[in-house]
């Protein structure tokens, strides 16, 4: 790892970017996939009393206008060079945190549903401006060689925070742990927007050597906007997004499965999913930095597959007994290795001048969409009484497709290159 060189040569500087850069993406995905994704949901349905259906719809307005203000953004920066600005970068960070911690601290007091869709919206602009800025940093602070790593570090410690606390899933308990997190963060941001240093001066000028800046997919040859190997990964991520979302909202919807793992009260089960969880994301770091990346889509699509597989034979033949661990523990590999993937993938599918628009459409589309769009689906289908059998089935069947579509969609990839080429393969 470039970080070990780093740490021999005493460059303390470098190493500083690690931490933001680590300490940045864990509070913010903690935030997105314990407050937003799941606080939300408890917002709507217990504290406001909505139906799951209409739920699901001001959820899917979440999804659509975070991918509406991230694109805009992401583009935006990339025009206006603010991708290659860090000083600007946490300007803009600032105003996002600032503004999440306003909505935060109200959240708990939302009693209305045009108050709730209010927020919502507000919510929206903030999360999606917060795409290209937050994913951005990693072309400015981790060198290619590392990302794959650095990417396990904060998926791992996002879950394994998540996992342990808080143990009730409800809006006022997400609120107080995630506003006693930000306020640190804006006294910080705060200086280092209206003060420059000579160690942010340093970092700010990183993404043009050569270890960091452009990434590994983009050498020798940048990827382009509209391409297959920009889009492809984009429709393969989305698919790993949607089934997740889509299986696990249920699956913590029902008593049996939720309290013997996720909010079990025992400590030591909710610490071996944690645990669990650092292991997945390490593994798919290693996996991600000595190999093709198809591979670990293959993975991730073959663990989903299994693991609901699982689920529906417990439900079909151990109905009533307790599910095994061995039920959650695949979820959890899958998750940790998808979760790695998205962090070091859009980075090193981008150059300093695309990685505002690459990462806005990749986060935005195969991330935010994705979920959100599986979360108001799968709410719907608890609102219309199917059964969790049923959707599981439908659910495993979509991981199953994308199992067998990958290899399908490389074959006819290369077959079109080389005909392009005029060459047999």
């Amino acid at each position: 790892m470039k970080l070990f060189e780093f740490a021999r040569e005493r460059e303390w500087v470098p190493i500083t970017g690690y931490l933001i850069y680590v300490s940045a993406l864990t509070a913010g995905y903690y935030y997105n996939l314990t407050f937003v994704q799941l606080g939300l949901t408890d917002l709507g349905t217990q504290k406001i009393g909505m139906p799951p259906g209409d739920v699901s719809i001001v959820m899917a307005i979440l999804a659509l206008l975070t991918l509406v203000a991230a694109v805009v953004s992401g583009v935006l920066m990339d025009r206006r060079g603010w991708s290659t600005d860090l000083y600007v970068k946490f300007r803009l960070l600032f105003l996002i945190v600032l503004t999440q911690l306003i909505l935060t601290v109200a959240a708990p007091h939302v009693s209305t549903i045009e108050l709730f869709v209010l927020w919502v919206i507000v919510c929206s602009i903030a999360l999606g401006v917060g795409i290209p800025v937050s994913f951005s940093f990693m072309l400015d602070f981790v060198p290619v060689r590392d990302r794959g790593y650095v990417a396990a570090v904060v998926a791992g410690l996002s879950f394994f925070v998540a996992a342990l606390y808080p143990i009730e899933w409800r809006i006022d308990e997400f609120s107080l742990v995630m506003s006693a997190m930000m306020v640190p963060a804006v006294l910080v941001l705060a200086i280092l927007s209206v003060k420059r240093f000579r160690f942010v001066d340093t970092l700010a000028s990183q993404h043009e050597r050569d270890a960091f800046g452009t990434g590994r997919f983009c050498r020798p040859i940048s990827v382009r906007t509209a391409s297959f190997a920009f889009w492809g990964p984009v429709l393969l991520m989305f698919g790993v997004f949607f089934i997740d979302s889509l299986g696990f909202l249920r699956i913590i919807e029902t008593t049996l499965y939720i309290y013997t793992s996720w909010q079990s009260p025992d400590l030591s089960v909710r610490l071996f999913i944690a645990v669990l969880h650092v292991v997945g994301a390490l593994a798919a770091g290693v996996i991600y930095t000595n190999f093709d990346r198809n591979w670990l889509f293959l993975w991730v699509f073959g663990l989903f597959a299994f693991t609901h597989l699982l689920y529906v034979f417990h439900i079909q033949f151990g109905a009533g007994d307790t599910p095994p661990l061995v039920l959650p523990m695949f979820y959890v590999l899958a998750v940790s290795f998808y979760t790695t993937l998205n962090f070091a993938l859009w980075p090193d599918l981008s150059t300093p001048e695309t990685i505002g628009t690459h990462t806005a459409l990749g986060v935005g589309i195969a991330g935010w969409l994705a979920t959100f769009l599986s979360t108001s689906l799968a709410l719907y289908s608890e609102g219309i009484g199917l059964s969790l059998l049923s959707h599981l089935t439908y659910v495993n069947a979509l991981a199953l497709l994308f199992v067998v579509t990958l290899p399908v969609l490389l074959y006819v990839h290369r077959m079109v290159e080389l005909a392009r080429g005029g060459l047999t393969p």
